[in-house]
């Protein structure tokens, strides 16, 4: 906002293309002016004011207006999804299965269908697919973690097997995922370790080995 404080600085401003506007607290009326028409130095000051400053213009030392700051910037549009992690589901899953998915993730996670989450999803939950698919996935959502999940759940009829769980079903303790002999090699001790440490009579649970060493 410029203030003007006399009637000569006022003429000279209508001449350079400034127009009313409206009022200000003092009475006076308030005009503006595109900073396009500013010296690039002055248009530096304005932009560098924080809110509650004053840019004071002088002539021969004697202020003749006031630019005042109109406040910071106004940030980018907040979305419905800045609070929550979007997770994007790319199983055929009913509105129950995935309410009922959202319900046990928390209030901190949001669980939508492929087709109506957003680009900026955090979270890819896939089930066995190619992997020319989760590819394009990927391409789709390219921020998102992509996970591949298999699961069975007769009560809200989603039934999601592959090939680790059909492993794993025939007898298969662990599936250990390695990226090298070394790394597996450690696994395959805390694998057989952990089977040794549970008590007598108790049967191992079934587990995937994670990736990472």
């Amino acid at each position: 906002m410029i203030e003007f404080h006399d009637d000569a600085t006022t003429c000279v401003r209508r001449a350079a293309g400034v127009q009313t506007v409206g009022r200000v607290m003092t009475g006076e009326r308030a005009r503006q002016v595109d900073v396009g028409r500013l010296p690039a130095d002055v248009v530096d000051l304005i932009d560098a004011l924080g809110p509650g400053e004053n840019l004071v213009l002088t002539r021969d030392g004697d202020p003749v207006a006031t630019i005042s700051s109109a406040g910071s910037r106004p940030g980018p549009p907040r979305t419905e999804y800045d609070d929550v992690t979007v997770v994007a589901t790319a199983m055929k899953l009913s509105a129950s299965a995935r309410m009922s998915l959202s319900a046990e993730l928390g209030p901190d996670y949001l669980v939508l269908d492929l087709h109506s989450a957003p680009a900026t999803a955090d979270v890819l939950l896939v089930p066995p697919v190619s992997p020319q698919l989760i590819g394009n996935l990927r391409a789709k959502f390219p921020k998102a973690r992509v996970v591949l999940a298999e699961v069975e759940d007769a009560e809200l009829g989603v039934s999601y097997h592959g090939p680790v769980r059909r492993l794993l079903d025939a007898g298969a303790e662990t599936y250990l995922t390695s990226a090298n002999v070394p790394h597996l090699a450690r696994q395959l001790d805390h694998a057989v370790t952990q089977r040794q440490q549970l008590a007598a009579g108790t049967a191992a649970p079934l587990e995937i080995g994670p990736a990472d060493s």
